[in-house]
Formats: structure tokens, sequence, C-alpha cells
């Protein structure tokens, strides 16, 4: 049986399921909205295989917990039974459940135990090329009854015309950050000589920075450059050991986890993506904010993110092509300056974590009872 939660509070009780809760996109979301309002809510936070690095950026003012809920892989049916005990003996007032990863939970939920929220942010690289017909199903049959918050428009589109729920569930709200932290934060240095190409990315296959690497190689060979890649994962050894088959070991830094990276992006001369799947990657968020120009590959929403002069930029998923779009910045330090500051501007008007704050607010005040919520739920738009 799962552990006991903590002794009921006067303020509403949120249960958050993760396959995983180390650091990534939708943990920072969910930090910066347990921090924005920590006197709110409590929060049961369960991640599925028990990594919690993610806790790192919790304040210490967030009542948070993690119990520990034993899992069986494959054992669905099983898992459904223990889960739905521990939301029985947890009486949470609202779950929240996220990405794929999560799905039991919400089966679990059914028929209804509690108001369920249900965020996908996008998918892993066994469906990068297509979605898998049982999870299409699933998600059919699962979150037909419940809300399901998207944060890309792409997603939004999937959400309601292949997995057919009913547009009036769906909730289109775009992922924010704390724009200022980027514009104003010192720079870090490099060593080395020539352009300063950034990433910041988890070293996972579905971020494919072997692509990244690659098309490094042919920008190489006609200009000095410095590649600086932030982040940690399991990739990282193969990547060094590319880095050096590619002749690139001196110019490439592998700078592993920085929990406050906006220095990093203040050093960058231009940001690159070069993943197989995204949908809304705060990496590109906080690119803009820090006003970089931006070589993509063109995943999920990235195209419609960035400001208009930069479209030409984001390229099909192919080395060459990536490194085209690097080369062509940098070949122009005008165009980098003018498409950074347009994005900068474009991040500002759609991209803003107190837009983000007042839709997230207003979903778990109606589905929690909470009082004292920044905005009506109608505040998550619908795409």
């Amino acid at each position: 049986m799962p552990a006991d939660p903590p002794a009921p509070a006067a303020v509403p009780a949120i249960c958050h399921v993760y396959a995983t809760f180390a650091v990534g996109g939708p943990q920072m979301r969910f930090a910066a909205l347990a921090n924005r309002f920590a006197e709110r809510y409590r929060h049961l936070i369960v991640a599925m295989d028990g990594d919690t690095a993610a806790r790192e950026r919790l304040g210490p003012q967030v009542d948070a917990d993690f119990p520990p809920v034993p899992i069986r892989k494959g054992a669905t049916l099983e898992n459904r039974s223990r889960f739905r005990a521990a939301l029985r003996a947890w009486r949470p007032d609202l779950l929240v459940t996220c990405n794929w990863g999560s799905i039991e939970w919400a089966m679990a939920d059914l028929p209804r135990l509690v108001p369920h929220i249900h965020i996908e942010d996008g998918f892993g690289p066994e469906e990068q090329a297509g979605q898998l017909r049982r999870r299409v199903l699933t998600r059919r049959a699962v979150l037909r009854w419940s809300t399901v918050v998207v944060p890309s428009r792409t997603l939004y589109r999937l959400a309601t015309e292949v997995w057919r729920l009913p547009a009036r569930r769906v909730r289109y709200i775009p992922n924010g950050i704390d724009l200022g932290r980027f514009a104003s934060a010192a720079p870090e240095r490099f060593p080395g000589e020539g352009l300063v190409i950034g990433t910041v990315a988890a070293l996972r296959p579905e971020k494919n920075l072997s692509r990244l690497l690659r098309a490094c190689r042919v920008v190489a060979d006609r200009l000095p450059l410095r590649l600086v890649i932030v982040g940690a994962g399991p990739q990282r050894a193969a990547l060094e050991a590319l880095a050096a088959e590619l002749g690139l070991g001196g110019q490439v830094i592998f700078a592993g986890h920085s929990p406050s990276p906006a220095g990093f992006y203040r050093g960058f001369d231009l940001f690159a993506l070069s993943s197989d799947t995204e949908q809304m990657p705060l990496s590109v968020i906080e690119a803009m904010a820090a006003g970089l120009p931006v070589a993509a590959t063109d995943v999920g929403d990235v195209r419609e993110m960035v400001a208009a002069e930069g479209a030409p930029y984001v390229v099909p998923r192919d080395a060459d092509a990536l490194a085209g779009a690097i080369l062509a910045l940098a070949a122009d330090p005008a165009a980098r300056a003018r498409i950074g500051a347009a994005n900068r501007v474009r991040a500002a008007h759609e991209f803003d974590q107190e837009t983000m704050f007042a839709a997230y607010a207003g979903l778990f005040a109606a589905a929690t009872g909470a009082a004292g919520a920044t905005g009506p739920a109608s505040q998550a738009r619908n795409a």
C-alpha cells in the first residue's frame, strides 16, 4: 500500500503524477506554478520511476510530499487497482496527470473519484513518426470526460481531430517563463574562438544531438565555432565519442546540467534545436527571451513560435539542412541581431509566465473550489 499522505489541511490537495520527476520541461512548469501559488495548495507528487531530481526547483515554502507507490510494468489492471486505492486513501481535491506515462492513473480515476486534469506535452521517440493506434484509442476512451491541457496548437489539433476529444474539454495553454531573467542575466564566457552555437537539452535520443554535432562538423569546415551543450543524460558518453570521431573534440563544450541556464543563453550567438520530436520546447522560448536567433528542426509548434523573420531557419530534420540554417545566420550578424530582437518581442507577447499562471490558476480553482484565483478558467484558450 502507498504511504499515508500528510494530515488534512485547510488548503486543497492536488495529486500530480509524472512518469519521472527528473528535470524537464513539464517538471519546470509545475515548479513555477507551485512556487507562485505556494500558499494556495498542497501537493502530492508521484514519480513513477522514483526519480525526484526536479524537487530542487521547488521553493521551501511549497508544501509537497513524494509518496512512493509500487508499480509493476505491464500489469495495467494490477496497477490501476493499486492507484485507485491510493486515490481513495489520499482523497485529493484534484488529480493532475502528465503525458502518456501517467495514463494508468487516469484509468484509475474511472469511474470518477476526484476531478481530473490531464496535461499532454508531447511524445517520446516511439511516437515521433506517428500516433500509435492503441494509444490513440486509449486516450480517446479514458480522457473523454477529463479536462485536457495542451501547450501547442499541433497537440490541440491531435486531441480534437485524432483522439476525438470534445473541443469543450481541451484547453490550449502555451508554456510561459520568467522572461526578465533571460533578458538580464550576465553572459557566460566560453574558451576558444569563433561563433558560439548553443543548445540546452536533456541528452536523450529524441533530442538527436548527434544531428547537431554532424551539422557543426559541416559548419566547422567553413568557419571557427564553439558548440556549447547544456544538459545531462544517458547519451553523454556516446555524444562525447562522436564529437571526437568527427574531429570536434576541442570545439564542443559539454557543460552538464544547470539549474539556472539563463547566463548560458546570454553567452550564445545563436541557439540550435536538433530534436526529432517536440511540441512547444521551453528551451526555444528561453532562447527567444534571451534575444537569440534560432536554427531548429521543424517539429511541433517551433515554426509558429519564432518571429516571422526566423521561420526560414526552421528546417527539415536533416543535419545538412540544419548546418545550412546555422551557416546562413553565422554569415549575417545584422540578421542575427534583428531576428533575435524580434524573437524577444514575440516571447514577451506570447510566452510570459503571468499569462500561463492565470490560466492554470483558473483551471485549478474551478476544479478544487479554491478561492483567490487570479483569473477564470476561461483564460485557458481554445486554439
